[in-house]
């Protein structure tokens, strides 16, 4: 029996409730103890996590229950579908772990290879960031589009670094020497997903990192993308968010974001 597709906005009435439902368990975790574990050096994953993980799975199966599931800490089902649903429980893991207010949900649905919808919901400060494939994007139900800073020496931009710091040969460091040189100022929030949502509604003018993953990236590209920006790999081809290399812009500074990038 064939997998029924979904429009774009059918997935996000899912892809809203799941990722609020995360956030009320963040939100109930955020004051209490939990456990804490690592799954490699600098890299935690907290019970909470998980939590938000099962309840975020059980909203989109409860619905959709033919549909894959790919998530991050646990993986999930039938993850090869056509039809399937992107999930990070909670992007910024470090930052919650130590009570840092950065951190959030994102459930991205991709169908054929596509995000046609996308959700990311900070519960710190309850923004809620959703995009349709064609439909624009929205902060808390109000349009938002990017920056127009022009210029790279006026920008604002975020960037991040792999777990693996120590040992991998790309880590980013000589990049963002680079890049603190050109631009304004550099910041290192610590979670990808609302990184690019700063992009989408113009808090930041750029966003850049190496190797991360789909959950980090699926709904925060489309945000992007239908608020008016630009996302590329570093070397200027078309975004593909599991070749793990991201720069997200304005449009108006990425062509210079890329020259510096590609000085390392």
């Amino acid at each position: 029996m064939a997998i029924k597709k979904i429009t774009p906005k059918e997935a996000l009435v899912v892809a809203i409730k799941a990722t609020r439902l995360a956030g009320d368990i963040m939100n109930k975790y955020s004051s209490r103890e939990y456990a804490i574990k690592n799954k490699a050096p600098k890299d935690l994953v907290t019970e909470v996590d998980i939590k938000c993980e099962q309840v975020i799975k059980e909203a989109i199966y409860e619905v959709f229950p033919d549909h894959g599931v790919l998530a991050e800490e646990g993986g999930g089902r039938n993850m090869e579908k056509l039809c399937r649903w992107i999930v990070d429980p909670i992007d910024g893991t470090t930052n919650f772990a130590h009570g840092f207010p950065m951190f959030c949900s994102s459930v991205a649905y991709e169908e054929e290879g596509q995000v046609l919808a996308g959700a990311i919901y900070d519960p710190v400060r309850d923004e809620l960031f959703t995009a349709t494939l064609g439909g624009g994007s929205y902060l808390n139900s109000r349009p938002i589009v990017v920056s127009s800073t022009n210029r790279l020496a006026e920008s604002l931009l975020a960037t991040g670094f792999p777990y693996t710091i120590t040992t991998e040969k790309i880590n980013n460091i000589r990049e963002f020497a680079d890049m603190s040189m050109e631009a304004q100022a550099v910041r290192r929030p610590g979670a990808a997903a609302l990184d690019l949502c700063y992009v989408a509604c113009g808090r930041l003018d750029g966003f850049w990192e190496f190797h991360l993953q789909p959950w980090d990236v699926a709904a925060g590209v489309l945000i992007v993308q239908e608020a008016g920006g630009a996302v590329t790999d570093d070397k200027r081809q078309p975004i593909n968010i599991y070749l793990r290399k991201i720069v997200a812009s304005n449009n108006k500074i990425h062509e210079e974001m890329l020259q510096v990038l590609g000085r390392a």
